[in-house]
């Protein structure tokens, strides 16, 4: 756990909008320094901006995360700017929707490659040099945190590249903390599932690669994208207030970070449908009328 934030450094992916930039915002009012990196430049030059003119020290970098050269550089930039960084924040994420038998291979090589390589290439070069710090330094601390969804304990239907990527993120992360619990008291780490926020996510097709962007959208995935960008704007809790439960979980070693704990009831009862053996439960269940209008739009595509 982390208790002193300034002069410790942060290392943020998809920091140009979203939870990203909310805990860039929140990491420079405690006197960190900051390493931003997103993939979409104009919005990393205008976090860049405004991060810049709060004083603190700052890195800025156009970085693919699926990308291993890219994120293999930036990490040598990381350290030799700032030397190993405390809290590394493994969060650049992009949405998807679709039957999941209609994707296209593209379709799953550019979510998987962002969510779940993004955080696996975070999480394999930083954790070796934070590890290194922290048996140099007994009073050093560090913490990661993947941002997975609760897309990552349950299974929605029409958006399933997604469910695999974010249940990867969770198994990831669970095994991460395990892992470093074996070898480490100094370095911890935690999740992130976040429900409909209001942040860039439903908007990530922006950044879809030129090969891909190219491609045709099926009638399931267009309805999905729909869904999708309606769920996500109503939402009523803020990226910023879901950024300062981030820090709080930091400071307390909290592993499972909610922004609306009360969906947890739909994991309780997949994980009760797991432990009884008996078939998924119906996803609509407290919500119906969305069972109905998603099975009529898709029967009549």
């Amino acid at each position: 756990m982390i208790q002193d934030f300034k002069g410790k450094t942060a290392v943020l992916t998809g920091a140009g909008s979203g939870f990203g930039l909310e805990c860039a915002r929140i990491g420079a009012k405690l006197g960190m320094n900051l390493v931003l990196v997103d993939v979409q430049q104009d919005a990393l030059d205008k976090a860049t901006a405004e991060l810049q003119a709060t004083g603190v020290q700052l890195l800025s970098r156009k970085v693919d995360v699926s990308d291993q050269a890219q994120m293999e550089a930036l990490a040598a930039d990381v350290f030799k700017t700032f030397g190993a960084p405390h809290f590394v924040f493994n969060n650049a994420g992009v949405g998807s929707a679709g039957l999941i038998w209609e994707n296209s291979v593209k379709d799953w090589e550019w979510v998987l490659g962002v969510n779940v390589w993004g955080v696996i290439h975070g999480v394999r070069l930083f954790t070796p040099m934070m590890l290194d710090a922290a048996s140099k330094d007994p009073n050093w601390r560090g913490h990661i945190v993947n941002t997975a969804s609760m897309a990552g304990l349950l299974t929605p239907p029409n958006m399933g590249i997604y469910n695999v990527s974010k249940h990867a993120v969770v198994s990831l992360t669970e095994t991460l903390y395990q892992d470093l619990k074996l070898v480490s008291d100094q370095l911890s780490a935690s999740v992130l599932c976040p429900y409909f926020v209001p942040t860039g996510i439903s908007q990530s097709h922006r950044n879809k690669p030129a090969d891909l962007a190219d491609e045709k959208a099926t009638q399931s995935q267009l309805i999905g994208q729909a869904m999708s960008d309606k769920a996500v704007s109503s939402g009523k809790v803020t990226a910023a207030e879901v950024a300062q439960l981030v820090f709080d979980a930091i400071s307390a070693d909290r592993f499972y970070i909610f922004s609306h704990p009360r969906a947890l009831g739909n994991v309780r009862a997949r994980m009760e449908g797991i432990v009884n053996i008996t078939n998924p439960a119906d996803p609509f269940l407290e919500r119906p009328e969305i069972g109905v209008g998603l099975r009529a739009a898709l029967r009549k595509a």
